[in-house]
């Protein structure tokens, strides 16, 4: 599976707040919060799904994987995102291990399996 997702009976909010918590903890920030519903409407596009797309960002990690290949930053940051379908709130993001493997690097790897990690860590908290 390239992804990793899980549901939740927070609601999408919720479970963005939830997560903002759980990835600080982990020394990851969010650099951006898009609420796509929002966007698409304010482009006069109705789209009925509550959906925010989340970047996220361990610096440290970042600093190091950057350091092997500036190429990687095609893949940064990493994106965890949030929506409502059939009435449960998903907290999803593509495996960082699954994306560096276009890399080819084995430090990259490394780097990418223990982000991987703390992402799924923050995601498990977010969602309980």
């Amino acid at each position: 599976m390239i992804d990793y997702t899980v549901t939740t009976t927070k609601t999408v909010d919720e479970a963005v707040n939830a997560l903002a918590e759980s990835l600080k903890k982990r020394k990851f920030g969010v650099l951006w919060d898009l609420n796509m519903t929002e966007t698409l409407r304010n482009k006069g596009v109705e789209f009925e799904h509550p959906y925010r797309i989340l970047e996220v960002c361990n610096p440290q990690e970042a600093k190091r994987v950057l350091g092997e290949t500036l190429m990687v930053g095609y893949f940064l940051p990493c994106k965890i995102v949030v929506y409502e379908k059939d009435g449960m709130t998903h907290i999803g993001m593509p495996k960082p291990t699954e994306i560096m493997k276009m890399i080819g690097n084995e430090r990259i790897a490394e780097t990418a399996a223990k982000v991987e990690a703390e992402l799924v860590a923050a995601i498990q908290e977010a969602k309980s």
